[in-house]
């Protein structure tokens, strides 16, 4: 799967909550903070396409734009980038890492928990 950029990830989390829309509507929903004209969004639409992670169909004189990859298996695969980049693939010294940092709440390390003993034979 294709590397999404920050900019284009913005794009895409508006088309994860809703799609099809035009290049206008995504325009519209992509926070406004950012300052991208409709022509900045046009581009980034034309970038995710050639990537393979949108698709679009006409609409008369208009595209609307979807989605061709969940946001899971997106969100997978980027995991999976960033623990092999640098974690050597391992899931521990990631979730180690994450602990040591505070990134952990009790809440997350109670959903841990909860996988690990599912994952147990």
């Amino acid at each position: 799967m294709a590397v999404i950029g920050e900019g284009e990830l913005a794009v895409m989390e508006v088309l994860w909550q809703q799609s099809p829309l035009t290049a206008q509507e995504v325009s519209e929903r992509v926070d406004s903070g950012r300052g991208w004209s409709a022509t900045t969004i046009k581009t980034m639409l034309g970038r995710l396409l050639a990537k393979g992670v949108l698709a679009h169909e006409e609409d008369g004189r208009r595209y609307l734009y979807r989605p061709a990859v969940t946001r899971g298996d997106y969100a997978a695969t980027e995991t999976r980038r960033f623990a092999d980049r640098l974690f050597g693939g391992r899931a521990a010294p990631l979730v180690a890492h994450l602990a040591e940092g505070e990134g952990l709440t009790a809440d997350d390390i109670a959903e841990l928990e909860a996988l690990l003993k599912e994952l147990r034979p």
